[in-house]
């Protein structure tokens, strides 16, 4: 009985690690869009999401404004790389499901009384992480 127990033990200990190691994957991948659309840096946008990927934003007078990966990189193309832009990004939930995963976000631009929200979803291609959707929702204020 103690070697299934212990055989069951570390099985479990196994899942929970890999569980925590694919999560951190994800937010890795996250991570590279949150900061590279905070810094400036279109390439490390670019790198977080499958290049067929939609982006569905929000724009002033327009009620959907769909972009490529490419098109919303290029946003912060005629800015000074790696310099901070105001824009403060944070992950609030990660839910996955063996290779999808779904995310939220909130990305803060205080000086521009902005509030976003953001909802992705993320497969797992070719064993890296990407966002293969995101939608975006600007808050009321």
């Amino acid at each position: 009985m103690k070697i299934n127990l212990l055989t069951f033990a570390t099985f479990l200990i196994t899942f929970s690690l890999l569980s925590q190691s694919e999560e951190g994957k994800i937010r890795e991948t996250l991570q590279s869009y949150l900061e590279g659309s905070s810094y400036n840096n279109p390439e490390r946008i670019q790198s977080a999401f499958y290049e067929e990927a939609d982006l569905f934003l929000s724009k002033k007078d327009q009620e959907l404004w769909v972009l490529s990966p490419k098109e919303y990189a290029a946003l912060f193309q005629n800015r000074e790389k790696g310099e901070f832009n105001g824009r403060e990004g944070k992950i609030l939930t990660i839910n996955r499901s063996n290779d999808i995963a779904m995310a939220k976000a909130e990305i803060r631009i205080p000086s521009r009384n902005m509030h976003f929200v953001d909802i992705f979803l993320l497969k797992k291609l070719s064993g890296k992480w990407k966002i293969i959707s995101k939608a975006a929702t600007l808050m009321p204020k």
